[in-house]
């Protein structure tokens, strides 16, 4: 018999806790950007914020990274540059990591 799964209030308010805050921080700021007005300047570094998330995530990976990361890295930008196709570059970094991976 398998014993029945206790959750515990607390644990339960923390998590709920954290959800709101995740969405007033998002809708805030959404609030925010929509009321401020926007010179060039801030256009460029709002255009420019999703290419350094990916950076801030790809650049650990790669600095600890051995010829498996190294060769999908550089798979995913001949791709991305090629076709554009984000999926296709992301598919292609995959499968090449995976290869080289069970190659060596």
């Amino acid at each position: 018999m398998r014993e029945a799964v206790v959750l515990d209030p607390t644990v339960v308010g923390v998590i709920l806790a954290m959800a709101v805050v995740t969405y007033a921080t998002k809708a805030g700021g959404l609030w925010l950007v929509g009321r401020v007005d926007r010179s060039n300047r801030v256009e460029a570094g709002l255009d420019a914020l999703p290419g350094a998330v990916a950076v801030a995530f790809v650049a650990p990976v790669l600095a600890d990274g051995g010829v498996p990361e190294w060769s999908a890295a550089a798979a995913t930008v001949v791709v991305a540059k090629r076709t554009g196709n984000l999926l296709a570059s992301l598919t292609v970094g995959v499968a090449v990591v995976l290869a080289v991976r069970t190659l060596v």
